[in-house]
């Protein structure tokens, strides 16, 4: 009786018709003829409330839902989630809908309303977009019901807890894997570029036969074995690469509700998937103040999975970047010249100075590709109009950090380091072009 009670709710008809009584049994001391009316209209009232509490809680009138989503939702993408919804009533049932979202999405007023018939199960779509990594728990469903007399409401909770992941971007993963083997690369900014040359590798010393380029004999093998013995190559095409996610206090800036730090790690899970898919080897490091993740360039069918979960995994408090540190971690790591895809950030030339040495260290050894963020709300806050002389002195300064960050790119390129300074919103795609044009122009 208790759990009738508490689920059980008056709604505004009831208010509104019960106050039409009490106005009629007033009215009544001065028109007494009126008292049978406001007699009959309250037994009405009472008729009618008791009835559909019948039809709302009779023990064969059920209301089922289910919920269904992936269980890996994208992090920054607008994630699919279905209600399917189904009565048993003989009479059509209006419902209200209340989902209970992780409190990461900070939702609090999620509501669908919907008419249900017998037997026909609804279905309703919502998205969720989550703007950080880790475990969201959605809750029960609850549905608030009520018949077409819509005196009384009765609520219904749905056990549906459910725990999700929230990983890198798996939906812009397989978005890009199909920009890059279809024809919509061209309308999504991915440029398909044709390789100039060809890159080598040696095989083996081999005997020489006719056909055979002569400037491949090999003069040392030839003199010891007293026969024309030749180099013979083979198409260099598993390019070792290297993804370099800073994590440290630049990385912490937001940009709609995501740290850039979140969006390099969904470019890098893009780009993984890219490179693999191009036939090269992709490895992962990661570091702020300490070395923390080290995954070898490897092309086995697991890669892509074992990046993918220390992306998830992936935790920084934002402290101070040891680039010595990272340095020592790439030496170690790799064996051999590769390329080197570093996310990070810079807010003023000193701070990339100061970091400068050990950058022009890494490119010695390796192709070092610098990735960078421009700071799209002063270019945005720079572009309004100017109302007065205040205005004019924040937007000549917001001018000279915007010109800063394209002195960054040419002091980078004057040490022959290449870099890609982008917006948070085009990392990928700029990401994906980078290390395309340099896999056209032979230089991986």
């Amino acid at each position: 009786m208790w759990s009738i009670i508490k689920n059980t709710f008056l709604t505004n008809r009831f208010f509104y018709a019960i106050t039409a009584c009490i106005c009629l049994f007033i009215t009544a001391f001065w028109f007494p003829p009126l008292i049978w009316v406001a007699k009959i209209a309250l037994a009405a009232l009472a008729v009618l409330t008791t009835a559909e509490g019948i039809m709302l809680f009779h023990p064969k009138m059920k209301l089922k839902a289910e919920r269904l989503l992936n269980p890996k939702l994208s992090l920054g993408d607008a994630n699919p989630v279905r209600l399917v919804v189904k009565s048993e009533y003989p009479l059509p049932v209006e419902i209200e809908i209340f989902d209970e979202l992780p409190f990461q999405l900070q939702v609090r007023d999620f509501g669908v309303t919907t008419k249900l018939l017998q037997e026909k199960p609804e279905e309703i779509l919502y998205h969720v977009k989550p703007t950080e990594r880790g475990i969201f728990n959605f809750g029960n469903v609850n549905l608030i019901v009520k018949t077409q007399i819509g005196l009384l409401q009765r609520r219904v909770q749905v056990p549906a807890s459910y725990d999700t992941a929230v990983y890198p971007s798996v939906m812009q993963m397989k978005k890009y894997e199909l920009m890059m083997f279809s024809n919509l690369s061209m309308q999504n900014g991915v440029r398909k570029l044709r390789r100039i040359g060809h890159s080598y590798e040696f095989d083996q010393v081999k005997n020489y036969v006719r056909g055979d380029d002569f400037r491949s004999i090999n003069w040392k093998a030839t003199s010891r074995r007293n026969e024309l013995m030749v180099n013979q190559y083979e198409d260099e095409r598993s390019q070792p690469i290297y993804l370099i996610l800073d994590k440290s206090r630049v990385m912490k800036m937001p940009f709609e509700e995501m740290t850039l730090l979140d969006y390099a790690i969904n470019s890098t899970l893009v780009m993984s998937n890219i490179i693999l898919q191009k036939g090269d080897r992709v490895g992962l490091i990661s570091f702020s103040n300490t070395l923390d993740s080290r995954i070898k360039a490897e092309q086995r069918s697991g890669q892509l999975g074992k990046i993918m979960e220390s992306l998830y995994r992936q935790k920084t408090e934002f402290l101070e970047a040891d680039y010595d540190l990272m340095y020592e971690g790439v030496r170690r790591l790799t064996n051999g010249r590769s390329l080197l895809i570093f996310f990070t950030n810079f807010e003023s030339m000193s701070a990339l100075k100061r970091n400068l040495p050990t950058l022009r260290r890494l490119n010695k050894l390796h192709l070092l590709v610098v990735v960078f963020f421009q700071n799209t709300e002063l270019t945005d806050y720079s572009n309004l109009p100017v109302t007065d002389l205040e205005d004019i002195y924040s937007q000549t300064l917001a001018q000279k950090f915007l010109v800063e960050k394209r002195r960054m790119v040419e002091e980078l390129k004057k040490y022959g380091i290449q870099s890609v300074l982008t917006r948070p919103e085009d990392l990928s795609v700029n990401t994906v072009n980078k290390y395309m044009e340099l896999k056209a122009r032979g230089m991986i």
